[in-house]
């Protein structure tokens, strides 16, 4: 169901995806509100389901996940979820997704090298009955990446 926002929601989530952690005050001076009708329209847009969520970025290479990869992962239909809720519990797993195409899995996973890399497919992903493909591609430099949605 889609929810329907006016142009101070929209600049008012703008300000917050650039910074999550801008004050409602300084928000108000950017939109010419109060600091208690900026809060008021964040806790209406969270209520509606349009925030999900405050959360950090971190910097993977910074705390030593030198090794990002993408997997295609094929599975039996009879499996998919199953198999898509487990990896999606592994903590090197960074996101899981269900796609159409060749491909049933989209999966981004981080870990410390290329040693963690192989044992992560050797050990948990291997691991699983009902996948019948895998294809990994390592990322080898990073040009965009962006968290949550550009309005």
């Amino acid at each position: 169901m889609t929810v329907q926002i006016d142009q101070t929601d929209k600049r008012i989530l703008e300000l917050l995806i650039q910074n999550g952690r801008m004050s409602y005050v300084d928000i108000g001076k950017e939109l010419n509100l109060s600091r208690v009708a900026v809060r008021e329209r964040v806790h209406d847009l969270q209520k509606r389901g349009v925030i999900e969520r405050f959360t950090v970025v971190v910097n993977s290479e910074k705390v030593g996940k030198s090794v990002s990869a993408f997997f295609e992962v094929d599975c039996e239909p009879k499996s998919l979820v199953e198999v898509a809720e487990n990896l999606a519990e592994n903590a090197s797993v960074a996101s899981c997704y269900q796609m159409t195409g060749p491909s049933t899995l989209h999966m981004h996973v981080l870990v410390d090298d290329f040693q963690s890399l192989e044992k992560f497919i050797n050990e948990e992903l291997y691991a699983f009955e009902g996948i019948t493909r895998v294809e990994s591609h390592i990322l080898l430099r990073r040009f965009k990446s962006r968290s949550g949605l550009k309005l």
